[in-house]
């Protein structure tokens, strides 16, 4: 019987690959990117009034020709792709991040918590935030019920 060598930082990577096969199963990368993602998932911040709901995402570098947006049901979808810079041919680089730039596509469905009137929905793109407005179906809006004192 030989010895075998023990290698802490495999041992490392074997657990690494186990928790990421297991968030894998439990959940989807919508909730958890990989880091190894061709896509990547704009911040969005989702707020409510007495008649739509707002919803505004970073989308940072972008044009707004760059960017769709689509409504089914009640699942939004803002996806835009960020153009990567055309490089001068005499211009020589030291060092380019084009990972942490996102220099690729980006996706983000966001399921709306109450229903919308799809065809009154309006979005506005201004340095580099996206804003759209959702008017709220009639049936949806907040109605405060009176308590009555018997």
């Amino acid at each position: 019987m030989g010895l075998i060598q023990w290698g802490p930082f495999e041992e490392l990577s074997i657990l690494r690959k186990d928790m990421d096969n297991l968030r894998n199963r439990c959940f989807n990368d919508v909730f958890f990117p990989s880091v190894d993602s061709q896509k990547w998932l704009p911040a969005v911040d989702i707020s409510e009034t007495k008649d739509s709901l707002l919803v505004k995402a970073e989308l940072p570098g972008m044009d707004a020709k760059d960017i769709s947006v689509s409504i089914s049901g009640n699942l939004l979808t803002i996806k835009g792709e960020k153009k990567n810079e055309e490089k001068d041919k005499d211009e020589s680089h030291y060092c380019v991040e084009w990972y942490s730039r996102n220099y690729r596509p980006c996706q983000r469905v966001v399921q709306l918590p109450t229903d919308v009137q799809g065809k009154r929905v309006k979005a506005s793109f201004d340095m580099g935030i996206l804003k759209i407005t959702l008017p709220k179906v009639g049936e949806a809006k907040k109605k405060e019920i009176e308590i009555e004192v018997e």
